[in-house]
């Protein structure tokens, strides 16, 4: 048994979604969220950006002495992921597009992805498409705009529902019927997507996916909290080195959140 903390970063608060799925299935475990909002997005920076934000986030998250760390960020994942495994001795969980599965079970045989430009441009992104999706029609689409209205707080603004509508035209063109969010931001978004469209169409994220493989990982390497842990909110710890309040809205202001001067 390991009662040392699982370590979750992401360029801001959208990872709080894949929190939001390992707390699900192991709320006896302790966690520590780093959210570094101020640098958001990541998608729009260059690789070698990225791979030192997460070099910073990496070893906040190890001095806090956590046991494995989950790269809640998908541009995160596919542009440091590999750095990351090659300099750390803790184990590392990522976050890639769901692929795979809208892929298999795709009818259409067209699939839309919502990414940021980091993403979709990445090594990682490429070679998981060709090697589930060779003969699917995936239709790519970057996100621009939506992490910075979500870490804003604008998710009830005109401006984030025309930008969705616009986003999600040329995939409805193309007859998809999976729409995967290649972003932890956009499950944030879930509500306003099935608005938009068909009842037909499903949508996919990673989060329960990540939140499986987490647990998997840490039974593998023995290192699962015992489960008999006393569930207290301050086994749960938060940092935001941006704003608080819009993190405290998500989470129903039932945690303590802490800003860090990161």
């Amino acid at each position: 048994m390991n009662n040392h903390p699982i370590g979750i970063f992401d360029s801001g608060i959208g990872g709080l979604s894949i929190w939001k799925e390992i707390h699900s299935l192991m709320p006896y475990e302790k966690t520590i969220y780093l959210a570094d909002s101020i640098n958001a997005p990541y998608g729009q920076k260059t690789k070698q950006e990225i791979v030192e934000l997460c070099i910073k986030n990496t070893e906040f998250l190890i001095s806090k002495g956590c046991k494995i760390i989950v790269v809640a960020c998908n541009t995160a994942t596919t542009n440091a992921i590999t750095y990351l495994r090659d300099n750390y001795s803790v184990p590392f969980i990522g976050i890639e597009p769901a692929i795979k599965p809208a892929a298999l079970q795709t009818k259409t045989k067209a699939i839309g992805v919502l990414a940021t430009k980091g993403t979709l441009s990445s090594e990682l992104f490429h070679s998981t498409s060709e090697m589930y999706a060779e003969d699917i029609h995936i239709v790519e689409q970057i996100g621009a705009g939506l992490v910075e209205l979500i870490e804003s707080g604008n998710l009830l603004s005109k401006e984030l529902d025309e930008l969705l509508e616009s986003y999600m035209q040329p995939m409805l063109a193309n007859n998809i019927d999976y729409l995967v969010l290649g972003c932890t931001h956009y499950p944030l978004l879930i509500p306003k997507l099935k608005n938009i469209l068909p009842k037909d169409v499903k949508i996919i994220d990673s989060g329960e996916a990540v939140a499986r493989q987490t647990l998997k990982v840490l039974k593998a390497k023995n290192l699962t909290a015992n489960d008999s842990i006393e569930m207290l909110n301050d086994n749960y710890l938060f940092y935001n080195n941006k704003e608080v309040e819009i993190m405290k809205s998500i989470l129903d202001n039932k945690y303590q959140i802490s800003f860090l001067k990161f």
